[in-house]
């Protein structure tokens, strides 16, 4: 039963919060759970690529696998922060897992590179789409100048996610296959899954606001006040579907539920099955074919899924409508272009992926497509006066942050294998140094913005990371075998990258309408993941230029004059990252500092 400001008492609140606090913990954990699965492969990608028939001297095919992961992550986030302003939160967050976990089951099936790929997009649109979800969720428990500290603990969270990804990998490796990453993130989504649904449930779903009403908690629907979602509960259930309609819904999701299962049973293949004469001619993949998915109950179960899907579109396509559907798709499809331009190129040979130089005029003329649409649209996907206040500045803030981040977690690594070690487990330890304070940062930056505004955290936070990666930019052959001073200096980035994220996510929902706080999070997200790949992409192609350039001072070629031009290369790098954190540095003192309430500027 929902409560209202009227009716609930006293004794109730603190239950209340305390549930809400359990749900949002389990959302962090979620986003943890997802956040490791972006650099869990790092170390499984030989095995994974043998278990889809890819040869070791076949890794640019592989590339894929992981950017797939990339480009479910990042393109769908506008569509799904704007899904989680106009449902409830906890719904958004329940199918994000349901995604991430049969994404895992299907990369965990895959003997074939499209299915393994598609198992990776499929995990990176729910483990995304948990992001701007989980945030937006901190936003509705509470008032402004009051989310720091759970800001900072899911930025946090998100973060320890780069540091266990590896690890834990590493240690199921040594017991398990590759396949048993996925069959744990799986069990581990079913598990969350199953938490959210009974905390939603049982949550009252409602915290004080402001002004110190009760309202609900998750999307606009759940935005209205208490006694108009009870009015507006009475109406539908007066005026609920009919029978004929109900007993179609349940059909629609039965035909669901048993595509899936045929899909996943197509994909599994259980020898005692394939081999038996009467039910193995099934799993007999068609005449010219060699993949699972082309046998005749993977197409059936494909065919179910499709049925499933047109018996519960009276559902789901009011919902889509509502979204500005349009819009979504032009704008993920310039999102997703952009992505697969940068994402599937070798960073140690060119900037764009072969097929970039289409894919980026395609994305351009998609995002044409979608400025027209926002401007025309009655209600566009992102709605007039979300970018407004700080909110453009944090975005370009979060961009040049995600620049500075993906630079470290990408260079240092090489840098060692240049200088220190021939070993790619070794390298990764350094980077471990870097990666271990970037956590511990972001809980600090969410602990200040108790104390202080947001430009006073985060701008401190990314002087200190610029200076310290101007100074990587300087190191030479022995610097990393200063193992105090080079520690020293890797926390010290990862601190200051660290302070920045909370303030960041804290300005931005701040400025942004209450009933947008799912799409603004969303943006935020993009912003930075937009950073790690585009950003990268053009500090890789000045140190690729300037590798070249010292190749050809080179009077002759041997390995040390390479390596000397690729350690050029990577402080090419580190010099860009370093000014790009000092900018934002600027950009963050100046113009995070006030927030926009109507028209006036106040002190944040």
């Amino acid at each position: 039963m929902t409560l209202t400001a009227a009716t609930a008492p006293d004794a109730d609140v603190p239950a209340i919060a305390t549930r809400s606090k359990a749900l949002l913990a389990t959302a962090a954990l979620a986003v943890l759970l997802t956040a490791a699965d972006t650099y869990v492969v790092v170390l499984a990608l030989q095995d994974m690529m043998a278990g889809v028939g890819l040869g070791i001297d076949e890794l640019q095919r592989a590339t894929p696998i992981v950017s797939g992961f990339l480009l479910g992550y990042i393109a769908v986030l506008p569509l799904i922060g704007r899904l989680s302003d106009l449902v409830s939160r906890q719904r958004v967050l329940l199918w994000c897992l349901v995604l991430f976990g049969l994404g895992s089951v299907v990369t965990a099936l895959a003997v074939d590179l499209p299915v393994i790929v598609g198992g990776r997009v499929i995990q990176g649109i729910g483990g995304g789409g948990l992001v701007p979800a989980t945030l937006a969720l901190v936003a509705d428990l509470l008032p402004r100048g009051r989310r720091g500290m759970a800001l900072g603990m899911v930025s946090a969270v998100q973060e320890v996610g780069s540091v266990l990804g590896p690890l834990l990998g590493a240690a199921i490796l040594a017991v398990w296959s590759w396949r048993a990453i996925f069959w744990v993130n799986a069990a581990a989504a079913v598990v969350l899954a199953v938490m959210i649904g009974v905390l939603g449930r049982r949550t009252s779903a409602q915290v004080p606001d402001v002004g110190g009403g009760v309202e609900p908690v998750g999307g606009r629907g759940a935005s209205t006040s208490a006694a108009g979602d009870g009015a507006h509960r009475v109406a539908a259930a007066s005026s609920g579907p009919g029978r004929v309609a109900r007993i179609v819904g349940w059909l629609g999701w039965l035909a669901l539920l048993v595509g899936t299962l045929l899909v996943l049973l197509a994909l599994w293949a259980p020898e005692r099955l394939t081999s038996d004469v009467d039910y193995g001619l099934p799993f007999v993949p068609y005449d010219g074919y060699t993949s699972r998915m082309a046998t005749p109950i993977a197409l059936r179960g494909l065919g179910v899924l499709v049925l499933g899907i047109a018996l519960t579109a009276r559902i789901w396509w009011p919902r889509l409508r509502a979204i500005d559907l349009p819009g979504a798709v032009l704008l993920t499809g310039a999102l997703a272009c952009i992505v697969w331009a940068f994402a599937a190129a070798d960073t140690s040979k060119e900037v764009l992926s072969p097929a970039g130089y289409v894919l980026l005029p395609v994305a351009a003329a998609l995002l044409v497509g979608y400025v027209i649409r926002h401007r025309t649209a009655r209600r566009p996907l992102i709605e007039r006066g979300v970018l407004a206040g700080r909110v453009p500045v944090a975005l370009l803030v979060s961009f040049l942050v995600g620049t500075a981040l993906v630079a470290i977690v990408v260079e240092i690594p090489v840098l060692a294998r240049l200088t220190l070690t021939d070993s790619q487990t070794a390298a990764a330890f350094v980077l471990l140094r870097f990666l271990v304070a970037v956590p511990i940062g972001a809980f600090l930056g969410g602990f200040l913005l108790r104390r202080v505004g947001p430009a006073l955290v985060a701008a401190p936070g990314l002087i200190m990371a610029g200076a310290a990666i101007l100074a990587m930019s300087t190191w030479g052959r022995d610097a990393l075998g200063g193992v105090v001073i080079s520690t020293l200096v890797l926390a010290v980035a990862g601190l200051g990258i660290g302070l920045a994220i909370a303030p960041v996510n804290d300005a931005a929902l701040a400025d942004s309408p209450d009933d947008a706080h799912g799409v603004t999070s969303a943006l935020v997200v993009v912003g930075r993941m937009m950073g790690m790949v585009v950003g990268l992409a053009l500090l890789t192609a000045i140190g690729l230029h300037q590798f070249s350039v010292e190749m050809q001072k080179a009077a002759h070629t041997s390995e040390q004059t390479v390596r000397d031009a690729g350690v050029v290369q990577v402080h090419t790098v580190f010099v860009g990252a370093g000014v790009a954190a000092l900018v934002a540095a600027v950009l963050a003192f100046f113009f995070l500092g006030r927030r926009v309430i109507g028209s006036r500027r106040v002190e944040s």
